[in-house]
């Protein structure tokens, strides 16, 4: 069994966020590693509600903050609707994927976690008036 460590980090490589989750198996695809990060923080928020959710993609009816997203009132919120969000974010280059030190291009490409157990999310922000 692998243990993998979640990091969201910005675009120069500051580490900003970090949870690690044991018990995975060795081999695992990009597709279930972005839907695995997300139903993790999914749990965590819905664990105990807030209105400020920190999570890789913005919940429906949230708006854009400095370190995550203001939900309108503190509110569960559904994990596969987020981890639907997160594949179509990752399609439109919403955020880098990066295992060790390789950037994922592929959700279907198969991971070695023994190999390297640090996922990197780099969110990338669209430039205004661009």
């Amino acid at each position: 069994m692998a243990s993998v460590t979640f990091r969201d980090e910005s675009a120069t490589g500051r580490a900003l966020e970090e949870f690690s989750v044991p018990g995975l198996p060795q081999w695992i695809s990009a597709r279930e590693l972005v839907r695995l990060r997300v139903r993790e923080e999914v749990a965590r928020h819905n664990a105990a509600p807030k209105a400020l959710f920190r999570g890789l993609v913005k919940p429906t009816d949230a708006e854009v903050e400095l370190n995550g997203y203001r939900l309108r009132t503190a509110r569960r919120l559904d994990w596969e609707k987020q981890a639907d969000a997160a594949e179509a974010a990752f399609a439109r280059n919403g955020f880098l994927l990066l295992v060790g030190d390789r950037q994922i291009e592929d959700l279907d490409m198969r991971i070695d976690l023994a190999a390297d157990p640090v996922v990197s999310f780099v969110k990338l922000v669209p430039l205004v008036g661009g």
